[in-house]
């Protein structure tokens, strides 16, 4: 979905956003802490069912300082990738499609959400 009328550097003609790709089971986790904090802290998310990954649309730059481990961050300036409504392929479905969200996550919320995810996954997986 493209727009020229948004602020948003995700959603303008010239940039695309940044996307950080989590392993899904933390990137539901982390989409449930969002949610439950603010409804409108999330930014579209994407679900590669192929990959088995869930990736959280950021703003462009983000690549540059990200850090969380289990997790990487793409720079897409420049290769063309724009939100739009339809799915990119038929093994990926959006679990937080743009239109339904905020333009991008903050990426300073998608980090303290990850590692809340990842300590709430840990703390299930020990007590089995």
């Amino acid at each position: 979905m493209e727009t020229s009328q948004s602020n948003d550097p995700c959603m303008s003609p010239v940039a695309a956003c940044d996307v950080v790709t989590v392993p899904t089971r933390q990137g539901l986790e982390a989409v449930d802490i969002l949610r439950r904090g603010d409804a409108d802290a999330v930014g579209p998310v994407l679900h590669d069912g192929g990959d088995g990954t869930l990736g959280f649309f950021v703003p462009p730059g983000t690549a540059a300082a990200w850090d969380v481990p289990g997790s990487t961050c793409t720079e897409t300036n420049g290769h063309g990738l724009r939100l739009n409504p339809e799915p990119p392929d038929e093994s990926s479905d959006w679990l937080v499609p743009p239109g339904e969200a905020d333009l991008a996550t903050d990426p300073a919320v998608l980090r303290r959400a990850l590692g809340e995810a990842a300590r709430t996954i840990e703390a299930a997986d020990n007590c089995r």
